[in-house]
């Protein structure tokens, strides 16, 4: 059987070490658990030869009185074992999810473009949900029974060496029959996992679609793939249970077998007078007592083929490695920060691809080099060497049309991907230089969609940062001209928000956008197309805490309306990929032969649409 031993042993030693001291204390209780299931049946034995040889009867009270005190000491160390057992299991897959999660928000955006949220929560929760059990189970019952059937084996051979290779062998065929049958389970509940894992994918993502669906008639459709979805995990799950209930049945099969011999030697040992009645009480209850940890770990089997199945997808995730590698060596000064893009070009594809292409720009230079890659069929740049600079406190309008790259340039200055060639700069700093946590902490961006979190108003503004005062959170939400919305909420700051902002206009949640940043005080500011979807006396409303939000910092406004980019020094326009013009705006709106002149006597809006 291919069992994944090192992957058990490494979460185990991971998740188990900080809690050595409750490990310490279940294996203890463990063990003397155990002790009490083997003495009892010999008080037991005890007492019926006793009896039959007409001993004492203070022998036999005494002999009464130890049985109920074990019998009572017993149940309590199982309360206790089960309870700590269960603390440990979900304390360390509780640990485990964490982890896993952190990893996935680590993960870089080509990673989260392949991968649906609705498959990563089955992945994060189900998955690591199936190894509560194992973490606990596997060292409360597992390991336990192991050592109760070898104590029970020592005991019977003690006894009688016929017993005891009788009882072992039974015990042995019931083991490699039901590990046999482990190998063949994992293929079957790892298919029930995926098909758990497609199913909540499809429901998240059509769920979220709902307005357009129901707009647009599509329910039939939708319903009709449920129904193929759920049929394939019906499938998979039939198959599932009907191998873990193989085992069941193979398992009481072999008891019956293993009971019939056991029974059958210890009544001829006592025909013989080899034995006494009592000791064939003990063979008898020993057979009954070894059916139980076989019973249990028949169940623990059926957890193991479970976990094994999730130990493979969970290290398949952990084994994903992000792109973005942070090699910090500075930080970024404060202030308002230069932006600087040196010969910067970036396409979206595989990294394996990207590896390629990027050696190819590196050793041709100029159009051979990126005629050669525009040749590829899987591959496209979006930016193609952009070089410019902005200085520091100035604001820079970048417009074009759709597809025309202006959204990359932000996801670099982000570090969401890095550019294939060339380098991104903040602060006279590359970018790749500095921690993610100070490069994103120093630009802020609004974007025309918003994310709002089902959770107070007071997070969904700090993004659940307990540093940030609630004086200055008002004071924001006053000058961001929230004020008169706020006093009508019915619980002030601990306002809870639907998930999604629903409930929200879209104004109001563009607004909130806006107060997140002038709470994270960054010293760039990103408008990516921000007010797109405000009406005008939104739009009207914004003006000023926009100039505001621009006070000593520098700014990139990215739009298609001529009215928000008014406000901007200079003026950059993207074209396929290519910078085709970057100037001062005043000097470009008084050139006759430049492009945004032509914008401005044609209408930005027409053109760039």
């Amino acid at each position: 059987m291919n069992l994944p031993l090192a992957q058990y042993r490494g979460l185990l030693g991971v998740y188990l070490r900080p809690q050595w001291v409750r490990v310490v204390l279940l294996a203890a209780l463990l063990f003397g658990g155990i002790a009490l299931q083997l003495v009892n049946p010999q008080i037991v034995r005890f007492f019926i030869d006793t009896t039959q040889a007409g001993g004492p009867q203070t022998a036999l009270f005494a002999a009464a009185a130890l049985f109920l005190g074990v019998a009572l000491a017993q149940r309590i160390i199982t309360v206790a074992t089960t309870y700590i057992g269960e603390n440990v299991g979900w304390q360390a897959t509780n640990a485990l999810r964490a982890d896993l999660a952190l990893h996935c928000l680590r993960l870089d955006m080509q990673f989260h473009q392949r991968r649906t949220p609705g498959e990563l929560i089955e992945r994060i929760d189900g998955d690591v949900t199936a190894l509560a059990n194992f973490f606990s189970q596997f060292v409360v019952q597992v390991l336990g029974n192991v050592l109760l059937i070898f104590g029970i084996l020592l005991l019977l051979f003690r006894e009688d060496w016929r017993v005891g290779v009788g009882l072992t062998i039974y015990a042995l065929l019931t083991l490699i029959a039901l590990l046999a049958l482990q190998r063949l389970a994992v293929a079957h509940w790892a298919g029930l996992s995926q098909a758990e894992a497609e199913q909540a994918s499809f429901l998240e993502e059509r769920l979220s679609g709902t307005e357009d669906i129901r707009a647009n008639g599509a329910e039939p459709y939708i319903l009709r793939r449920l129904y193929q979805l759920m049929r394939t995990r019906l499938r998979r799950a039939r198959g599932a249970f009907l191998v873990g209930e193989l085992n069941s049945g193979v398992t009481r099969l072999l008891y019956a077998i293993g009971y019939s011999v056991g029974l059958a030697i210890g009544v001829y040992l006592f025909s013989q007078n080899q034995i006494t009645i009592g000791t064939v009480y003990l063979i008898v209850t020993y057979i009954g007592t070894l059916s139980k940890p076989l019973e249990a770990l028949k169940h623990e089997i059926g957890d193991l083929q479970k976990a094994t199945a999730g130990i493979g997808r969970i290290e398949e995730l952990f084994a994903v490695d992000p792109n973005i590698r942070e090699t910090p060596r500075t930080i970024l000064p404060d202030g308002p920060l230069s932006v600087g893009f040196d010969n910067v070009s970036f396409g979206y594809a595989e990294e394996a691809t990207k590896d390629e292409v990027r050696g190819t720009l590196n050793e041709a230079a100029g159009a051979d080099a990126y005629s050669f890659v525009l040749r590829r069929p899987s591959f496209e740049l979006v930016l193609r060497d952009v070089n410019f600079s902005l200085e520091p406190g100035k604001v820079l309008g970048v417009l074009g049309r759709t597809g025309s790259g202006k959204t990359t340039l932000t996801r670099l200055l982000f570090r969401l991907y890095d550019p294939l060639v060339g380098t991104v700069g903040l602060g006279d700093v590359d970018i790749r230089d500095v921690s993610l946590q100070n490069l994103r902490g120093r630009v802020g961006i609004v974007t025309q969609d918003v994310q709002l979190f089902q959770a107070s108003l007071r997070n969904n503004l700090v993004l659940f940062n307990q540093h940030v005062s609630d004086e200055a959170i008002l004071r924001t939400l006053h000058d961001i001209g929230l004020w008169d919305w706020y006093r009508s909420l019915p619980d002030g700051l601990d306002t809870q928000l639907g998930a999604g902002g629903s409930g929200l206009s879209a104004g109001q949640a563009q607004l909130l956008a806006f107060t997140r940043v002038f709470l994270k005080d960054p010293g760039l500011v990103i408008l990516d197309e921000a007010s797109s979807r405000l009406d005008p006396a939104t739009e009207r409303l914004l003006e000023r805490a926009i100039d505001r939000l621009f006070q000593n910092r520098t700014g990139i406004i990215i739009a298609h309306r001529l009215g928000t980019v008014q406000r901007a020094d200079n003026i950059l326009i993207l074209d396929n990929g290519h910078i085709v013009e970057y100037g001062q705006r005043s000097a470009l709106a008084v050139d006759p032969e430049s492009r945004f002149t032509h914008l401005l006597r044609t209408g930005l809006e027409e053109v760039l649409a």
